[in-house]
């Protein structure tokens, strides 16, 4: 394809990704109609099988779009890294609907027939990452396991975002963040580390 061909390929599949996640974020998976996206994309079916070959498809590439919500705001490193992480996604899952569709249909995928733990096993990797990097910089209490510690961080979250959801529409998921890492710090990191880590929640609106 051509450069401005390539370019114009390039918006229609980001204008079906953001279209299908906020008929997804609405409805659910089963609820999320082709024709609705269809005109919510305001492109033609031929479109959208060009970029993806059913809706299922482009459902797993929106929960596999998450990280991308979310890495490309942050300029920490290390544990405060990983804090910043859990702040903007717990802010970004209050405006960005591309994010709470990758999270809502991540957890009904089972709904329709996917069983797909690419996105949680991501945030793992994602996690395990930053907690290596915290390891390395003597930022963690000797003997932490890193990976332990990262797919315990990816349940947590899990937990509380649906709890949040439930009793607040995620009004709360912010403060409830904080509130974790308050909980889980002193098992993870000594006290001179602590006092380094920002916590302020508001960290999540731009980092």
């Amino acid at each position: 394809m051509t450069r401005p061909t390539q370019e114009r390929a390039l918006r229609t599949r980001e204008a079906l990704m953001h279209a299908a996640a906020e008929v997804f974020d609405e409805y659910g998976y089963a609820g999320a109609g082709i024709n609705r996206i269809l005109e919510r994309a305001g492109v033609t079916a031929g479109a959208l099988y060009f970029h993806f070959k059913s809706k299922e498809g482009l459902a797993v590439a929106i929960m596999g779009a998450q990280p991308q919500q979310i890495e490309s705001k942050l300029t920490s490193h290390g544990l405060q890294r990983l804090v910043d992480i859990t702040f903007v996604w717990a802010h970004e899952l209050q405006v960005n609907p591309l994010l709470r569709a990758g999270v809502r249909l991540s957890v009904e995928q089972g709904s329709f027939g996917v069983h797909d733990a690419s996105s949680y096993l991501g945030w793992r990797e994602i996690m395990a990452e930053c907690l290596q990097v915290a390891e390395d910089e003597g930022e963690l209490l000797p003997g932490a396991h890193t990976e332990d510690i990262a797919e315990f961080l990816v349940g947590a979250c899990t937990g509380i975002q649906l709890y949040s959801q439930l009793v607040s529409a995620r009004r709360d998921l912010p403060e409830r963040t904080v509130r974790m890492w308050r909980m889980l710090l002193p098992g993870i990191a000594p006290s001179e580390t602590i006092a380094r880590i920002d916590l302020d929640v508001r960290r999540g609106e731009g980092t």
